[in-house]
């Protein structure tokens, strides 16, 4: 057993010893007999028959192989993380939003302040789950701007298995509610191949949705790997409440199945992602707080004294200094300006505060159980820093952001009483997004700088952590936690699984820091590399390298960095003293700065982070492997499927194409969808409204050009074109680093039985990328409307379709096309 004595030597915590030899209980051969297991390689080798057999079962002697059990003492385990909360956006860090769960587990446990993400979503779930750097597991950057890259394929391969599945074989039950954030865009349909889903890597049971955010009033939920819908007709229902009753309802099942059956439960809820969607009742209580009516600069400031009082930064810590080149300050803007400004703030601290009240639900079920003392809780606040992607104005659809839309205030007004209700799929202004990043600079996206990644962080055992409230500063990574986990529950990282040998873990243990005694022990982590589409960052020692971003992280469209090797500026800091990163000191320390680049350059190659990719929003649309690649001409057969992600769907962005649909009509006449791939947000339906054909662009809930039937169509066979000619030059122009192939315009022409009923010019479409929580569907529609004025889902189709076929005519670039596009990126290089 492994003993640490705590401070007087009145506690001592006990945890078992990783790879201790395997202890059975019980009569072995017994039905009740129990074993742990060496752990080394999984799943373990079959135990052999210890009984007899002879010709008759009266003769014989039965050997049941013993249950598999964790080690004696390992705890239940309750790992939470939220989604882009800044460190100082909770009251547990400062902060003045209300997060009472997160306060408790604080003070019942720890405080950690000098924890860590990558800067961004995909990167550091897949970090968190695996103890190994986000690059070594193939998540450079998030799945959906994934490359041909090893370091960036975002495929988690057999020799990196999961903490889920590290613990699933060593006897606990595991389950995932909430975010799957590392399941890549390809294989996220009903088609699979489904080993990288949860439930494919080790958490036996999955709640939640597949991608970086969803809608929480009509999200794209499963229930392991099958879609459901329990929002339809029911316009009260929120995700953030539903996953935490189905959290509750799985550990009361199986309590009450076994009480004895450790689990282990990753809880990772879709707030404080956009799209912001907390209840009413939580927007009416926050508001009436008034948090935010001083504004974003006099909220850093009292944040900043909150921070010190609570010691949660040293008291010599300085305040980082406002970007005034980039963002406005308070008393510079209208009083339209200030009123939307804080209806956006009061719907975030909303979201913040309703998530949180769940989570603590949750942790309350554990309580009510009888077994909070026994399980280890780590809750997480964010797994990067407070999003920037809301444009400095913010935004009623973080959609239209993705495109490279940004409206004025005085457009987004008319959101205003419906921001954070289904109608909207808001983001809040970046300055709020700085403060809540306070006392340090940048946000998500911004590897080099605190703002992007430092986490609060807190844990609670409370039969073994008896520094009640303490704080620990010890720099820490999302890497550590796995490897602590296997440490307090005495189980070993395995050297192979299923065959192949197994990477291995990259963290250090945070284990020693439960102990008071180890309160201000020297960190063990002594070097750890950043690294998001570009940006680099690298801290050893109390150091900290640092490049400085030549590109806002609200800015998502637009040309990329080609040479980010050499393109960026470089800072040095002391972050032993200045614990802010405020004071630059490259030029004080030259032989430091070269040190610190030769290392970072070392760990970028050992970790598979090279080639650096500086690119953003046109990583989006690049080729993957998925079932539509290669393909310009898909057929269906007209049976009705719904569901089908972006990433296994054709496209017919910047494209011109043909959409046809051969339907019978009963008589009487029919109505219903016939295929469509978006909804509210963004996206196309190719519909029949009271008999008559209707195809309908949805341009970001801004526009809707319509092609509409005069007439509705009889009983009988009948053929339903959509033709679209495109006007630009297509996504082929990307290539060259140039924006001016998408996003044009065109001409869309509806034919019913080869006659056109409908003909006009769409000025413009959707460049990059349509409503990604919403899918292709065919028959039905699922989500929400692409017009809510027409109909409501699911809007069956009341027609047989017997085929619908999608043909695609890619742009072709021409030798002159080229030319001018090589001309053209050679003069941007230049400029760089």
């Amino acid at each position: 057993m492994r003993k640490s004595v705590l401070a007087l030597g009145i506690a001592v915590a006990i945890w078992p010893t990783a790879a201790a030899a395997q202890v059975v209980t019980g009569t072995p051969g017994s039905p009740t007999a129990t074993t742990t297991l060496d752990g080394r390689y999984l799943p373990n080798p079959p135990a052999p028959f210890g009984g007899r057999i002879n010709l008759n079962a009266d003769q014989s002697t039965p050997y049941w192989p013993p249950r598999v059990m964790p080690p004696k003492g390992a705890p239940n385990i309750l790992l939470i993380m939220t989604d882009d909360v800044g460190f100082a956006a909770p009251s547990t860090f400062g902060g003045v939003i209300p997060t009472p769960a997160l306060d408790r587990i604080a003070n019942a446990g720890l405080r950690y302040t000098n924890f860590h993400s990558t800067s961004l979503c995909s990167p550091t779930r897949a970090a968190l789950i695996t103890g190994r750097n986000h690059h070594a597991v193939g998540f450079g950057v998030i799945t959906e701007q994934s490359t041909g890259f090893p370091g960036y394929n975002s495929i988690i391969g057999p020799e990196n298995a999961t903490i889920g599945r590290i613990l699933l074989d060593n006897g606990y039950r595991t389950s995932w509610f909430g975010k799957d954030h590392n399941t890549p865009d390809w294989v996220a349909s009903q088609a699979g191949p489904f080993n990288q889903w949860p439930t494919g890597m080790g958490f036996e049971y999955f709640y939640g949705f597949v991608g970086g955010d969803t809608s929480q009033w009509q999200p794209n939920l499963f229930r392991n790997t099958t879609a459901i819908y329990p929002y339809v007709d029911n316009p009260t229902w929120n995700l953030t409440t539903a996953m935490a009753d189905d959290a509750i309802h799985w550990l009361n099942q199986l309590n009450d199945i076994d009480p004895s059956m450790p689990f282990f439960l990753h809880y990772v809820p879709g707030g404080t992602h956009a799209p912001h969607h907390p209840t009413p009742e939580w927007i009416e209580k926050i508001s009436d707080m008034h948090l935010f009516d001083d504004g974003w600069n006099k909220l850093r400031e009292t944040i900043f004294a909150n921070q010190k009082k609570l010691g949660v930064i040293p008291q010599d810590a300085q305040l980082t200094p406002w970007p005034d080149k980039l963002l406005r300050k308070w008393e510079t803007l209208s009083d339209e300006e200030k009123k939307l400004y804080i209806r956006q703030a009061n719907v975030y601290a909303a979201y913040l505060a309703y998530t949180d009240h769940e989570i603590g639900r949750v942790i309350q079920a554990v309580e009510d159980m009888g077994k909070l003392d026994d399980t280890l809780i780590i809750y997480i606040s964010g797994d990067n820093g407070s999003s920037a992607e809301g444009s400095p104005n913010g935004t009623p659809s973080e959609v239209l952001q993705f495109n490279g839309v940004e409206l004025p205030v005085e457009k987004q007004m008319k959101w205003y009483d419906a921001w954070g209700t289904d109608r909207t799929y808001p983001h809040m202004a970046v300055a709020w997004t700085w403060a809540f990043d306070t006392p340090f600079k940048w946000t998500k996206q911004i590897p080099a700088y605190f703002g992007g990644t430092r986490q609060g962080m807190a844990v609670s055992w409370p039969r073994h952590i008896t520094d009640l409230g303490g704080v620990r500063t010890q720099f820490s990574h999302v890497i550590d936690i796995v490897p602590t986990l296997l440490e307090i529950t005495g189980i070993p990282a395995p050297v192979m699984v299923d065959g192949v040998a197994q990477k291995p873990m990259d963290g250090v243990s945070l284990a020693y820091t439960f102990d008071k005694a180890n309160a201000d022990a020297p960190s063990r982590h002594h070097t750890q590399y950043f690294e998001m589409m570009g940006v680099r960052g690298l801290y050893h020692d109390g150091w900290m390298l640092s490049t400085v971003p030549q590109r806002a992280p609200w800015v998502l469209l637009g040309p990329a960095i080609t040479d980010p090797a050499n393109a960026y500026e470089w800072e040095l800091y002391h972050v032993a003293e200045d614990w802010t990163q405020n004071h630059n000191v490259a030029d004080k320390y030259p032989e430091k700065l070269r040190d610190m680049q030769q290392r970072l350059w070392a760990e970028l190659q050992k970790y598979n982070a090279l080639p650096l990719d500086a690119s953003v929003a046109t990583r989006l649309v690049a080729p993957r492997p998925n079932v539509t690649a290669g393909r310009t001409e898909f057929t269906y057969s007209g049976e009705r499927v719904t569901g089908i992600p972006h990433g296994d769907a054709p496209s017919v962005l910047n494209t011109s194409y043909t959409i046809t649909a051969e339907v019978d009509i009963p008589e009487g006449g029919a109505e219903g969808m016939i295929h469509t791939n978006g909804g509210r947000f963004g996206g196309y339906g190719f519909y029949l409204l009271k008999g008559k054909p209707v195809f309908l662009w949805n341009l970001l809930d801004l526009e809707r050009p319509r092609w509409e039937g005069d007439e509705a169509l009889g009983p009988g066979k009948h053929t339903i074109a959509f033709d679209f000619k495109y006007d630009g030059l297509g996504f082929g122009t990307l290539a060259f680093n140039d924006m001016s192939g998408i996003g044009k315009g065109g001409t869309g022409t509806l034919k019913v039985d080869g006659k056109v009923v409908a003909q006009h010019r769409m000025e413009r479409s959707v460049p990059l990328i349509l409503q990604w929580d919403e899918t292709f569907d065919i028959g039905a529609d699922t989500g929400t409307p692409v017009d809510d004025n027409d109909y409501k889902v699911p809007f069956a189709l009341t027609a047989k379709l017997e085929k619908l076929t999608i043909a695609l005519d890619q742009p072709k670039l021409t030798p002159e096309d080229i030319a001018k596009l090589e001309q053209a990126k050679k003069a941007a290089a230049d400029a760089q």
